[in-house]
């Protein structure tokens, strides 16, 4: 089975598990619409491929810690795009979920996602309950006040923006999390995969600024200018679609750089590059592969 199969069936079971036959059928509709629809998987997929890396010794811990990722990233979209913040009509190339079911059922679907990310890593330690305490710490973390999701979205509240913090709290806190989820999930260390995770998680972010700018609506599934029109703070408009992009190369050196040594480090540094090239508008990702080539030869 390979990792897509995998996160996949274990949030379908999550869902199944939490919800049931008996729950609110439009509630029911509206969490598998925020869930199901298809989508990338990038953050439980890096998950899966650390601890894949460090042995994936128990595969039903590392599938809860990749699907509960999953479950916390889709919540955030969720009420990120309620009109008190986003207002978007499209995710993923499907209404957005308050838009096919309403602003009540949305915010009621997000936060029910929020408490099923946490039950279903306690369903699937049970086993192996040494492993459950650094699990939550990171993931918690991950969502919460100070350094995580939650934070960062706060920072769109405020009148000056550090955009350093608000990229790593906002994008960059979830891809730390599924980087060191993934390492704790295997029984390792999740301090030494924390950086790759930052990392990434900020590359992601300035990539998806330059996507904002230079992208196409219906490729991407969601709209384009959203940072301009909502006055966002963005590496594109503080830098320059250039400046942007010289930070995003940077950014992958220093996690292609920060892997540990390990027998999948190979297959992770492919996945890294091929995520990031699949991200960037196609003449942009030529440049950024043009640029990381020059760098890795320099």
């Amino acid at each position: 089975m390979d990792a897509l199969q995998r996160i996949e069936q274990a949030l379908e079971a999550a869902i199944a598990k939490g919800m049931g036959d008996d729950s609110p059928p439009l509630l029911r509709e509206a969490v598998r619409h925020a869930v199901l629809t298809p989508a990338s998987r990038v953050r439980p997929r890096l998950c899966l491929a650390v601890a894949l890396a460090c042995g994936d010794d128990v595969p039903a811990v590392t599938d809860a810690a990749a699907a509960s990722l999953e479950l916390l990233h889709c919540a955030s979209l969720v009420h990120d795009d309620l009109p008190c913040f986003d207002d978007a009509d499209m995710r993923r190339g499907q209404p957005s979920v308050h838009r096919a079911y309403g602003e009540r059922l949305a915010v009621l679907a997000g936060d029910g996602l929020i408490v099923l990310a946490f039950e279903n890593l306690a369903w699937h330690t049970l086993r192996h309950p040494e492993r459950l305490a650094p699990l939550l710490m990171i993931v918690g973390r991950a969502v919460g006040l100070k350094d995580g999701i939650v934070a960062g979205q706060a920072w769109e509240c405020e009148e000056e923006v550090d955009l350093s913090e608000y990229h790593r709290q906002k994008t960059a806190a979830l891809f730390a999390a599924a980087t060191e989820a993934g390492a704790a999930a295997a029984g390792r260390n999740p301090a030494d995969w924390r950086v790759l995770g930052a990392n990434l998680g900020e590359a992601y972010q300035v990539a998806d600024d330059l996507r904002d700018v230079a992208g196409d609506a219906e490729a991407l599934g969601k709209p384009v200018g959203q940072d301009a029109a909502h006055a966002r703070p963005s590496a594109v408009a503080a830098l320059g679609v250039d400046g942007a992009l010289a930070r995003l190369v940077g950014l992958i050196r220093e996690a292609l750089a920060s892997i540990p040594v390990c027998p999948g480090a190979d297959t992770l540094r492919a996945l890294v590059v091929g995520e990031m090239q699949r991200l960037l508008p196609p003449p942009i990702a030529e440049d950024f592969a043009q640029r990381l080539a020059a760098a890795h030869d320099g």
